[in-house]
């Protein structure tokens, strides 16, 4: 039964935007630390871009300006700062601190690359590895930044493929995990995939302190369409990673696997009547180490899909508008959707009219 005392997620819930954006910086800090907060980037209905920082009960209490559309979001618990990346073939990202108190920095990419999206810190905090495109050479690459001098970028090593799109880092603090989605793009193209008849996805580890290539894995040769893009680690150390189909639309192959160290990636089997739902495409991989589940969301589909991490079975089915964002929170999932909702693990659904959200949330502070 609960407490008569109204607790945090209530309050804010109640509170709303008003209240949280009056408060001091120092309140707000506190606020911060206090709950479970979460990012993702968004597009207003005006057509400006930023991204949000939001409570656990889906109200924003910080938001920052994107010159244009991002993606996802890195977080570095050490500095507590965090990144946002634009989305391909973007070539800005822009470190922010979630609680406000200080002012954002813009990195450009280098001539001759772009940004896929997404990237992820070193343990210390001290490095930042952002999946980037060698466009005139189609090779994927991990550009590195010096995250104690400005975010300069101090170099690069290739990441065994084309078209790198999310990559993590392992629980061994040294080992980068990268999903090479198989595509080849080219600014001078926009967003125009070049290469589908030959493209080759492939699940990469590399050592992040050398470049040096550790594995790396291809689907079987008839699935060479089915490009491998978002991951993310269970409590066992498995990768999970969704993928998006670019042969033709009949086509039911499947779209999650499992990726195991010195073993060969397993695609995960499903209902068909869940497989249909995605039509084709996930959008985001989230685990929840505590729960022990995985879930996937496709917002073709319009479905979130929750899995047993151990066994790989199907727990839930939710039909959700325009759903992607995931992320972990207690024992469930927070979602979001490109209509502008925001949908706690027991349901609870909060609304935005002035903006939609992007692909993917980020947890950046633990549940209490």
């Amino acid at each position: 039964m609960k407490s008569p005392l109204i607790d945090r997620r209530d309050f804010l819930r109640a509170a709303g935007v008003t209240f949280l954006s009056a408060l001091a910086p120092r309140a707000l800090a506190a606020t911060l630390d206090a709950d479970a907060v979460f990012a993702t980037a968004y597009q207003q209905r005006s057509g400006a871009y930023g991204v949000a920082i939001l409570s656990e009960a889906g109200r924003i209490l910080h938001t920052v300006d994107l010159p244009d559309r991002g993606h996802d979001i890195a977080f570095d618990p050490v500095s507590g700062r965090s990144v946002a990346f634009a989305r391909q073939p973007g070539t800005f990202a822009v470190v922010f601190d979630p609680k406000g108190r200080a002012a954002p920095l813009t990195i450009q990419s280098v001539a001759g690359r772009h940004f896929f999206g997404h990237g992820v810190f070193s343990p210390d905090g001290a490095l930042l590895y952002a999946t980037e495109n060698d466009f005139e050479n189609a090779a994927g690459m991990v550009g590195v930044y010096d995250a104690r001098a400005n975010f300069e970028r101090i170099g690069e090593f290739p990441t065994h493929g084309v078209g790198p799109h999310e990559l993590l880092l392992l629980d061994d603090g040294r080992t980068i995990a990268i999903a090479n989605g198989g595509i080849e793009t080219h600014p001078d193209f926009g967003r125009a995939k070049l290469n589908i008849p030959t493209m080759k996805p492939s699940f990469v580890l590399a050592d992040r302190t050398t470049g040096e290539l550790i594995e790396r894995h291809e689907l079987p040769a008839e699935l060479h369409k089915l490009s491998i893009r978002h991951m993310d680690i269970d409590a066992a150390g498995t990768v999970w990673f969704g993928c998006q189909n670019e042969g033709p639309a009949s086509e039911r192959p499947a779209l999650v696997g499992r990726a195991v160290r010195g073993k060969e990636l397993q695609l995960v089997e499903m209902p068909e009547k869940v497989l249909s739902g995605f039509r084709n495409y996930i959008g985001s991989v989230a685990a929840n180490r505590q729960a022990g589940t995985v879930a996937v969301t496709s917002p073709q589909g319009n479905c979130l899909v929750v899995m047993d991490a151990a066994s790989g079975a199907v727990v839930s089915a939710t039909a959700l508008t325009e759903v992607c964002g995931l992320a972990p929170d207690h024992a469930g999932f927070m979602a979001t959707t490109g209509t502008g909702a925001v949908i706690e693990p027991d349901g609870t659904a909060s609304q935005d009219d002035d903006r939609v959200w992007d692909n993917h949330v980020l947890r950046i502070a633990p549940a209490v």
